[in-house]
């Protein structure tokens, strides 16, 4: 049987499928969401309890996504020396953007919910 190589992605390719992901389940799956309950008259009054609900679950799974991106970006941080540098700088701008995305969303998410931590990611402690 021949060996299998050992298939590990380097910190820059890491954080960049890191921050692709956040970024997608933001507008995937928290931006509907959160769009319908902004709109007016979208959810019925008796469900809106429920839908803000939902809406907290699904901002939790995304805190801990970005807890995880920034994780990768540490991790590649630390390595910088060993870094192919045209990689290392798009993964930090593509983090850049999510981060950004992260804040907007998450500012919007507080304002519905009125907890006004909502847009900080959880840490790895948190967890």
């Amino acid at each position: 049987m021949a060996d299998l190589p050992d298939i590990s992605h380097p910190p820059d390719i890491c954080l960049l499928l890191r921050a692709h992901s956040e970024q997608h389940w933001l507008i995937s799956q928290v931006v509907p969401v959160l769009r319908q309950i902004e709109q007016r008259g979208a959810i019925p009054d008796d469900q809106l309890g429920a839908a803000l609900a939902y809406l907290e679950t699904l901002w939790l799974d995304a805190r801990r996504r970005s807890a995880e991106t920034d994780s990768a970006r540490a991790r590649l941080d630390a390595l910088v020396d060993e870094c192919d540098r045209v990689l290392y700088d798009k993964a930090h701008r593509y983090h850049a953007a999510v981060r950004r995305l992260r804040s907007a969303v998450g500012h919007r998410v507080g304002l519905l919910t009125r907890s006004p931590c909502h847009d900080e990611p959880l840490t790895l402690a948190d967890l």
